[in-house]
């Protein structure tokens, strides 16, 4: 996967969840509570919240982000035998006040220093994206906050991804789609945009269409990558 720049970007669009703001968070700040287990929650919350949404598409039985995001964390509770009173109601509380990552608020004045538009485009309600943008403290700072909940299908449906040029008024190949989920980066390059896959986590290449134009390891390296140059 190449890293050479990318002309003729004018905006940056990014996924929200893993990308922007750290699902881990939510679980950890309740480590009071859950002790050492909280890594364990919140990786099983993660995995279960994803595939909810992808069987939910397949099967046509859509419900929004925050209904998936409460029965797969009671499916977590109730696996690791954690289930204890009030726990599921605390934890879906700080799922709405997520820390963003380190580097993301210098890159978005960065980017919006060179005349990037910026927005997110994520699975989440714009409820809940409206909270945890407003709670990370990066109100007025995206042009655009897009949720699945317009076309009622969670990514990757193309339909998701068809949003932000459409909302943008944008040609595809003038957006760079950013994410740090791999099949979230492929599925979004498959549907046209180009696409930077900012590897957080390490992980292996995705054996599915298409290979996205570029990989970084935290968004720090984006500015380089999309800004015009002087």
């Amino acid at each position: 996967m190449s890293n050479e720049r990318l002309e003729g970007i004018e905006a940056c669009v990014f996924d929200a969840y893993g990308t922007l703001f750290d699902f881990n968070s939510a679980a950890h700040a309740a480590s009071d509570e859950l002790g050492s287990d909280w890594q364990r929650l919140s990786e099983l919350w993660r995995q279960k919240q994803l595939q909810y949404t992808w069987l939910r598409g397949l099967a046509g039985r859509h419900a929004d982000f925050w209904q998936v995001t409460a029965e797969a964390l009671a499916y977590a509770l109730n696996t690791l035998g954690l289930d204890r009173p009030g726990l599921h109601a605390r934890l879906l509380d700080l799922y709405l006040h997520l820390r963003c990552y380190a580097d993301v608020p210098a890159t978005l004045q960065q980017l919006r220093a060179c005349g990037m538009k910026l927005a997110i485009l994520s699975n989440g309600t714009p409820s809940m994206l409206a909270a945890v943008v407003r709670n990370s403290t990066l109100d007025g700072v995206f042009d655009a906050v897009l949720s699945v909940e317009e076309v009622g299908v969670f990514k990757p449906h193309p339909a998701v991804y068809r949003l932000a040029p459409q909302r943008l008024q944008l040609e595809p190949a003038a957006i760079c789609f950013l994410s740090a989920n791999a099949w979230d980066a492929h599925c979004a390059k498959a549907s046209g945009l180009r696409v930077i896959w900012c590897n957080r986590f390490a992980q292996a290449a995705e054996r599915i269409p298409e290979t996205p134009d570029g990989e970084i390891g935290d968004l720090t390296e984006l500015p380089a990558l999309v800004c015009p140059q002087p």
